[in-house]
């Protein structure tokens, strides 16, 4: 049992970071097995996808000086892109954290452009919670419909 906590915390840990891991299916597959705390999995789940934002944050704060080299993990479009919204929109941009490819590249964003640790930790917060409350909801709403 303690072994699928760990395993969703790595994974979503991972999916957070520039890694190509998703914690969805992963979260789904838990809930559906009807095995599983909700309350935990959500919790597990949030706090290691805010934790591999968090290394994002600290990666912006320090890479800056490194976005030219052929091994940095993030397009320099991506960034550019990701850069502009953050200028035009500001911390509210965090909000869309839990996005796929943008939200990655708006934490690295927010070190790169020295977004108090504060400000980032809640407005990510909410983002990747909410994320994983709303796939729960949807999880055991159409389980609930499905019958399984």
């Amino acid at each position: 049992m303690i072994a699928a906590y760990v395993g969703l915390f790595v994974v979503a840990f991972g999916a957070a970071t520039v890694l190509p891991f998703q914690s969805e299916p992963l979260l789904v597959g838990l809930l559906a097995s009807g095995k599983f705390s909700l309350v935990a999995l959500v919790a597990v789940a949030s706090v290691g996808n805010i934790l591999g934002a968090l290394c994002n944050w600290f990666l912006g704060r320090f890479i800056d000086r490194f976005h030219d080299r052929p091994w940095f993990p993030v397009k320099k479009t991506s960034l550019e892109r990701a850069g502009g919204w953050y200028r035009r929109y500001g911390r509210w941009t965090l909000l869309f954290s839990w996005m796929p490819l943008f939200g990655d590249a708006f934490t690295v964003i927010a070190g790169v452009l020295r977004e108090p640790l504060w400000s980032f930790l809640i407005l990510v917060a909410i983002a990747k919670t909410g994320r994983y409350v709303f796939l729960a909801a949807a999880t055991l709403g159409a389980k609930a419909v499905l019958g399984f």
